[in-house]
């Protein structure tokens, strides 16, 4: 796939994802890496990298944001995430296995690689017959699910990308799928 970026997943998609995450060896781990992709738009190297402190809250509780590291992220990326309702549940649910080191265990109870990542979302995609897509589609979603939804909530592209952890808006702007349905509903606007 060198060259070509990752598609993004339809709902459908996701909801197909979440399924075989359930059904695995794993279900709390791969449905929390799922989520953490799609609901929070990690990189396959921040999802092996996060750690139990970063998601909670100084009780111990799942905490409301994901307080991304520079250390984990990309360039030195770090950023604050909501964290969405699903996530949220998942992160509980998992913590029940413990809350220290790595949220995101290898069958060692060590960090999963970033490499183990993207080979667990490459089977999964795989098996479930998604052409075209990678570790990196579930980040493309959600920057795209959040670039088209940003204005119901008064924000602006600037937010995706500090959500993204991008460094300037013309990169955040190559992950935004287009829609030629939405273009056509602007056009008749007009």
């Amino acid at each position: 796939m060198a060259g070509k970026q990752a598609k993004t997943l339809s709902d459908n998609q996701v909801r197909s994802l979440l399924i075989y995450a359930k059904h695995t060896r794993y279900p709390a781990r791969n449905t929390v890496a799922v989520l953490l992709s799609v609901k929070a738009g990690l990189r396959a190297g921040e999802i092996a990298k996060l750690k139990w402190e970063m998601v909670l809250d100084p009780q111990g509780n799942i905490a409301d944001a994901i307080s991304l590291q520079d250390s984990i992220a990309k360039k030195g990326s770090g950023r604050t995430i909501p964290i969405h309702k699903d996530l949220s549940k998942a992160l509980r649910k998992l913590s029940q296995q413990g809350t220290s080191g790595p949220v995101v265990r290898s069958e060692r109870n060590q960090a999963m690689t970033p490499l183990s990542v993207v080979c667990w979302f490459a089977k999964a995609y795989r098996e479930l017959g998604f052409e075209g897509c990678s570790s990196h589609s579930g980040r493309r979603t959600f920057i795209t699910r959040a670039a088209r939804k940003i204005h119901k909530v008064g924000g602006s592209l600037r937010d995706v990308q500090m959500l993204a952890g991008h460094r300037s808006i013309e990169v955040t702007q190559r992950y935004i799928d287009g829609d030629s349905d939405a273009q056509r509903r602007l056009v008749s606007l007009i």
